[in-house]
């Protein structure tokens, strides 16, 4: 075992504070990360406040992990000492399952090892990225192409997978509209990708706030929600729409938004439940689908495309003493668009 620094969550709803962690010692196929950068994502907000339910504590959260590989175990294939290496949601899943062997290890059967807040397969708590190293199974670690820096591609490891898997998947395109709700974490890179993808991109944003920011990442169209002009003007437009909005919306209105069969992705996970009127998704074949990050073979792709496109995120740098105020301002939508922690910090 070695002993690292990192900040941590004593309790729910405590402050993070500076600790030392244990790390495991590494073993014949796992990799020694330097971690550089940390990307603060809202759902470490929610489970440092276990606003999602009952949490581990200590927690040191952090699922969006940047680095250089400082060791590696003697079976070790996939990675090298200095390769630049990334590190998502996940370290581990049961290998042996259909979701597994589909390479989807996000749905594994047996309960894939989230990255922070979980148990490993051994029982001991593990602990993410606001820390100095990790210890990661290689299966489990990304490359992160030379032309994405470091800081900029920390978030695409959490923020960039979620918004490029269902992009993808209801095939936005040459030829598509897509609309993208929500302008934050999620939504810019939402934007960012979809433009990319060649698809037409529209932004519905609660006001007008951050229109220059849309258009210039690559949105064709800026509307704002509090409008009541915006659901009469593009009633019927949109293939997909994808919803980055981690509160509860009224779901029907944009609904109306879609064209027959279009699809509505929800990526957003609001603390409290939704509802729906069926009959907005009856009138149309329409559908309103969830989607949960990427398996690894998926992140890859995912982080080779901003490769080919320069793609990163957009995002302030902080030190680890700023990550409590970086939380209120996540939480009060004060930030263009992720912080990232720069882990010499700490």
């Amino acid at each position: 075992m070695s002993t690292v620094a990192a900040y941590a969550a004593p309790a729910a709803k405590a402050p993070l504070e500076r600790t030392t962690i244990e790390r495991r010692p590494v073993g014949e196929f796992d990799v020694l990360i330097d971690i550089k950068y940390a990307g603060i994502c809202h759902s470490d907000i929610h489970q440092v406040r276990e606003g999602w339910g009952e949490a581990i504590f200590p927690m040191v959260p952090g699922h969006e992990i940047a680095g250089v590989v400082a060791e590696v175990g003697p079976g070790v294939t996939r990675h090298a000492v200095g390769d630049r290496v990334g590190v998502g949601c996940f370290v581990d899943s049961c290998r042996e399952c259909g979701p597994c062997r589909a390479g989807t290890e996000q749905f594994c059967e047996r309960g894939m090892t989230p990255t922070y807040n979980g148990l490993d397969r051994s029982g001991r708590p593990t602990y993410g990225g606001y820390s100095t190293a990790v210890v990661v199974d290689e299966n489990y670690t990304l490359r992160i192409p030379d032309s994405l820096p470091l800081d900029t591609a920390a978030p695409l490891l959490c923020a960039g997978i979620t918004s490029y898997s269902p992009l993808r998947r209801w095939k936005a395109g040459p030829g598509t509209k897509v609309a993208v709700l929500g302008m934050g974490g999620l939504g810019h890179m939402g934007v960012k990708l979809a433009h990319a993808m060649g698809a037409e991109v529209t932004v519905l944003s609660q006001s007008l706030r951050k229109r220059e920011d849309g258009l210039r990442l690559g949105a064709d169209h800026y509307y704002a929600t509090n409008d009541p002009a915006t659901f009469e003007e593009l009633a019927g437009t949109f293939d997909v729409i994808l919803s980055t909005v981690s509160a509860p919306l009224d779901f029907g209105a944009y609904l109306g938004l879609l064209r027959p069969e279009g699809v509505l992705a929800n990526v957003g996970a609001p603390e409290d439940p939704v509802s729906i009127n069926l009959f907005s998704l009856i009138g149309g074949n329409k559908a309103i689908v969830g989607s949960m990050i990427g398996g690894i073979a998926e992140t890859q792709e995912m982080l080779d495309f901003c490769a080919e496109h320069g793609i990163g995120s957009e995002i302030e740098v902080i030190g680890a003493a700023e990550i409590g105020t970086a939380y209120e301002r996540v939480v009060a939508s004060d930030v263009r668009y992720r912080f990232v922690i720069d882990t010499a910090t700490i």
